[in-house]
């Protein structure tokens, strides 16, 4: 389905009721509201396995501007600016209050600048993945080489350094690295399954991907925040993780670094994963 969302129509789906029998009330869960990675994915990456927090909350799933199953917009409006306003917007338009936020990779990025743009909005913040600033592809490239080898350094240092991305980069970056981001074998269905609109990516790339930097602005976060790692992860390496935990005001963040695993977590390791994320929906940090 679709809202109108200011100059936009967001396609969103949603699982699990807000309200639940119990006894002789209604009990109300939270609501959980997922954004996807990318850029130029859409929500499709979190399904089936986040259906496993039903339990615990109403989840919402979110393709942002110009992504997925959303309204295209215009590149000017590609921006991480816009993008957190399209999250509060959302929220104002179909009546979601408090809601928990998850950014997974990309998805983080908007979560931040959502978070310090709107920090009284969000109950929790669940960040997945992701960083705060800009990318220090060397970090990155070190950890490709060492979980595929001297073909996979040298495809994700073709990809990964310079702000435009050309078709051979973007393919042996395909072939090469993607599959080492998860240690479990890779589904390549699950990039089949998503509608990718490779303008944005590249748009992103040649715009604000090197330059965005909440690192400083993470002190107007308010709310409890989780934060979430692999270990083994090579595009978002532990050091971001580290440096979101680092700048935040202190006691707010809770943070969790998963062994042997990559960039998909939940693939990786999916019993502690949704198992902590439970636990930090329905008591906090």
């Amino acid at each position: 389905m679709r809202a109108k969302v200011g100059d936009v129509q967001l396609f969103f789906d949603v699982e699990g009721p807000k309200l639940r029998p119990q006894g002789p009330a209604m009990r109300e869960v939270p609501t959980l509201l997922l954004l996807h990675g990318g850029p130029g994915g859409d929500h499709s990456s979190f399904k089936p396995a986040y259906s496993a927090l039903t339990d615990v909350a109403q989840v919402i799933y979110l393709d942002h501007r110009g992504q997925g199953r959303s309204h295209r917009s215009t590149p000017e409006r590609w921006n991480l600016a816009q993008w957190a306003d399209d999250v509060k917007l959302f929220c104002d338009t179909v009546g979601i209050e408090r809601p928990i936020v998850l950014g997974l990779s990309f998805g983080g990025f908007v979560a931040l600048a959502y978070a310090t743009r709107y920090p009284d909005h969000p109950a929790k913040l669940i960040l997945c993945s992701t960083r705060a600033g800009p990318p220090e592809p060397d970090r990155e490239i070190e950890v490709f080489e060492r979980l595929g080898g001297p073909a996979a350094g040298a495809a994700a240092r073709k990809y990964l350094t310079g702000n435009s991305i050309d078709a051979d980069a973007l393919r042996d970056y395909a072939r090469l690295c993607r599959p080492l981001y998860t240690r479990v074998p890779y589904d390549p269905n699950r990039d089949i399954r998503q509608d990718w609109k490779t303008d944005v990516l590249r748009h992103f790339r040649e715009t604000e991907d090197y330059t965005f930097d909440f690192v400083a602005e993470l002190k107007r976060i308010k709310c409890p925040t989780l934060v979430l790692v692999g270990e083994d992860d090579p595009i978002t390496p532990p050091f971001y993780s580290d440096q979101i935990v680092a700048a935040m005001p202190p006691g707010l963040a809770r943070y969790e670094r998963f062994a042997n695993a990559g960039h998909g977590i939940a693939a990786d390791a999916p019993e502690r994963f949704f198992n902590v994320i439970r636990e930090f929906i329905s008591n906090g940090q």
